[in-house]
């Protein structure tokens, strides 16, 4: 498998990978066609997990291989990590501020962005689409960095990033398309929106992967970039969301998720990477 997906173009790799992060997404999504609601501890503790795999990715996929690519092209290691970690971040705040979205379970009135008259579905669905810009990026960026052979970036690192990326998709598949159910939307119009919220990750890694076999010199700023985007998304979003709700052993149970999804990216990007 490995093999087979080395002869390909790093974009064409980009590609078949965020496809599957993005058909993981559907597959999540999929549950509304079971489920019309999702207990709370559960919903906590699969945030927890996507936010564990996103931390985990972070460092693991991105931000390691950012400071060994730094030294070995000649810059400052840990400038360019700052750099691009910084960047990625202020990218989502930014992005955060202007776009207009809605986060689940709060009133229209409540929109963030840029005031707009779109519908409720449309802006609960952009919510999520924030989440997944940076993953499809990380993505793309990781398969765009094999290109070099640097010994810092290997296709099974960027395969278990895409993994990792996809394993927590699952979960936030269904965090959207369920909650979409019990607002009162029809089942297949929440799966359709629950997917949709994936659709960005093909886009954006894409883009990455072109970035970085265009522009050598950016390759470890891109990886830092694609680090801070995530962690601005974990710590704004998803870890706020898993700690909702009153009882405590709710927010136990969105702790223990997002050290289990820590620990299962770590293991695959040690293992394959």
């Amino acid at each position: 498998m490995v093999q087979l997906i080395s002869r390909l173009s790093p974009v064409s790799q980009a590609l078949i990978a965020t496809l599957f992060t993005w058909f993981i997404t559907a597959l999540g999504a999929g549950l509304v066609f079971f489920f019309k609601k999702i207990n709370k501890s559960v919903l906590n503790a699969m945030l927890g997990f996507a936010a564990g795999v996103m931390i985990a990715a972070s460092f693991w996929s991105l931000l390691s291989p950012s400071i060994e690519m730094a030294e070995e092209l000649g810059q400052i290691p840990w400038l360019t990590a700052a750099i691009g970690f910084l960047s990625g971040g202020a990218f989502l705040f930014l992005v955060d501020k202007l776009l207009p979205h809605l986060h689940l379970g709060l009133d229209t009135s409540k929109a963030e962005g840029i005031k707009t008259s779109w519908q409720r579905s449309v802006l609960l669905v952009l919510a999520i689409t924030l989440h997944n810009i940076p993953e499809g990026l990380a993505v793309g960026v990781a398969f765009g960095a094999v290109a070099y052979g640097l010994p810092s970036a290997s296709i099974g690192g960027a395969i278990a990033l895409a993994i990792g990326i996809g394993l927590q998709n699952f979960p936030e598949g269904a965090a959207v398309s369920i909650p979409l159910r019990r607002e009162g939307f029809s089942r297949s119009k929440a799966f359709i929106y629950g997917q949709a919220s994936g659709i960005v990750e093909p886009i954006s890694g894409v883009i990455g992967a072109l970035a970085v076999i265009s522009m050598r010199t950016i390759l470890p700023y891109a990886l830092a970039f694609a680090a801070g985007a995530m962690i601005y998304v974990v710590v704004e979003e998803l870890i706020p969301e898993a700690q909702q709700g009153d009882e405590h052993s709710r927010t136990e149970i969105a702790t223990i998720g997002c050290m289990v999804g820590f620990a299962v990216m770590m293991i695959l990007d040690v293992a394959l990477g």
